[in-house]
Parts: structure tokens; sequence; C-alpha cells
């Protein structure tokens, strides 16, 4: 395949940095028909773009973030700027609708499975800790995370936008008085900036250890982890609008991992938010690990890191080793807590 309108090719490891994108994503779009290259090597296969195709590439990969379906993609790429722009406008609409009616069903399921839950069997046995953290600023210029590591209770918040010491207020905030407490705080620090976008805030992610319970609650991409039995579990869900199009299959791992929108949050601790909550029993043995974005976004897999059989504070301190050998472009902070 040849094209005429530019004698400047880039490869596509060149083409997939200017775009923003990988490789892989770019093989993607061209399997997909979406984004063809505009010269195939007969031989080798190796592909190469033109310059002028940057901006398709960008768009495609827009449109694969808002989770839009081959067909309708093909339509906007097909159009004119306005009918590409009204047929986004009514892909939209129609999610909007869809996603009132699930809504609606949503509710009606979770009320009838609340009605046939058993009740929770309780325990008073009390699980002991030992607590290791790292807390780095890494590639950045100031350090907005902030951790808080006790016996009874462990957080950790990202903080984002001009406040560097948003996270840590929020967390001594839900310390004191609980999520209540973390709300009444950013509503008090950002006061005429909310409901609007405001220009700083923050995520909390925290895991209360009562007896032989783990109770944890979540906003935004911190993660918790569970480690028992040579397994490591993902106890939270990240709100950002990424991790929901993985979730159901409309965005590859590879396309996430490279795009310019990856940690657009769509939930972090505002009024009104209603966070994740959930009960996880603990048994004697089980580990703990709490990460911001900077860890899990950096190292692909931590799974080797956390199940080693070394001391908390010695993992800690491997796994930030790790994200500082990954490049560290964030503040990341880590807390590990072995029970026993």
């Amino acid at each position: 395949m040849t094209d005429d309108r530019t004698s400047e090719l880039l490869t596509i490891g060149d083409f997939a940095r200017e775009a923003g994108l990988t490789p892989r994503a770019l093989r993607l779009y061209d399997d997909l028909g979406l984004l063809l290259p505009v010269q195939v090597d007969p031989h080798s296969g190796y592909r190469r773009y033109a310059t002028v195709q940057l901006e398709r590439a960008r768009l495609v990969a827009t449109l694969r973030l808002v989770g839009m379906p081959l067909a309708r993609i093909e339509k906007v790429l097909d159009a004119s700027p306005a009918g590409a722009a009204r047929e986004v406008e009514a892909y939209w609409r129609q999610v909007e609708h869809d996603t009132a009616t699930r809504r609606d069903v949503v509710t009606t399921l979770v009320q009838q499975m609340r009605n046939e839950a058993p009740a929770m069997s309780t325990t008073t046995d009390t699980l002991h800790t030992r607590i290791g953290t790292s807390h780095r600023t890494g590639g950045r210029e100031r350090q907005q995370d902030a951790l808080l590591a006790t016996p009874g209770l462990v957080a950790v918040a990202d903080g984002f936008g001009a406040r560097d010491d948003l996270a840590a207020a929020v967390l001594a905030a839900y310390a004191a008085d609980g999520f209540d407490g973390a709300i009444a705080e950013i509503a008090s620090d950002l006061g005429e900036a909310l409901p609007d976008a405001p220009t700083s805030g923050t995520t909390l992610t925290a895991v209360t250890i009562e007896a032989s319970t783990a109770r944890v609650l979540h906003v935004g991409d911190g993660r918790v982890w569970l480690v028992r039995d040579g397994a490591v579990e993902q106890l939270t869900h990240d709100h950002t609008v990424v991790a929901a199009l993985i979730e159901s299959g409309q965005l590859t791992l590879d396309e996430a991992r490279s795009h310019a929108h990856r940690s657009l949050l769509n939930r972090a601790v505002v009024p009104g938010i209603v966070p994740d909550r959930v009960d996880v029993p603990l048994r004697a043995g089980d580990r703990l690990v709490l990460t911001t974005d900077g860890v899990h976004a950096t190292v692909d897999d931590l799974a080797p890191l956390l199940l080693a059989s070394s001391p908390p504070q010695e993992v800690a301190e491997a796994v930030a080793d790790a994200v500082a050998s990954a490049g560290e472009p964030d503040n990341h902070t880590v807390v590990v807590v072995d029970l026993s």
C-alpha cells in the first residue's frame, strides 16, 4: 500500500511515540481497519506511517477511550467534521440513556441480593499486625501522596492539582471522623471550587482492621491487594475511565498502558461521592498491601514482589526500588501489612 500525500514516513515505533500510543495498539488498529499503515514491507511486514495520520491515530484512541464500538468509529472517521461531531453526540446520548436503564436494573438486583444474603458470621479473634511503608517523591517536583500506618488503620491518598497538602489533610480528617470527616475537609479546603471541577483533589483508599476483618473504603485509583496462600488478589477497582473500559472489554491493556488519558479519574473525594466499601475476612498469615497509582501504573507485575517472604518493611522497599528502576515518573507510596 502506498500514499503520495507525504514523503515523510515514520517507523511504527516513532509513529507510536508521536501519537502517544504503543506499537501493539497501532497493530490492533490496523487489524481492525481503523488505521492502515501507508507502507508495509512485503518481506518483513514492517509498517510505516505518514505524519499526516497522527491526528487520525489520536482520534481513534480517544473514541476507543469513550467506549465507542468499531462500527461507529468507522462512521466518525469517514464523516465530515460536522457529521463526525453529530455522530459522537448521538452515540453519547445513547450511552446516557442505556446507563439510566441499567441503573434501574442494578438497583433491583442489589436489593434482591441483599434480601437473600445470609448474615455474616463474626469472630472476636484479634489479629496482630506488622507494617512496612515506603513513601517517595519519584519524578515529581512535589510530594502529593500521603499515608497512614497504624495497627488498626492503614490508608493511602494521592493528591492532584495545586495543593500539596490536601491528601494528608483528608487522611487526617478520615482518621479522626471517618469518611464524613474526609468530605468535610474537602469541602472546607476547596470551598467555592465545589461542586464545579476543582483545581485540586485527592483519592482515598483505606483499610480498617477490626478483630479479623478488613473493612476497605475506596475512592479513586489507589489499590488494596490481598496476598494469601501464594496468590495475589486485587480487592479494589480503579475508578478511572480506562479501567471501566478494560473491564467491559472495550479497551485492551496495551491501549490503556499508553493512553494519554489513562489516569483520568471518574471518582475522587468530593461531597456527594459514594465510596466503594467491602469487608474481607482475614486469616493469620495474610498480607495486605496498599499502593498509590505511581506504583501499579509503573510496575506491571507486582506479584513476585508482594509474595516475597521478607518482612513488611523489606517488601515495601523492594516495591519502591522496582518503581525507581522503572523510571518512577510519579509520586509512589506503598504500605505492607502482615497479619498474625
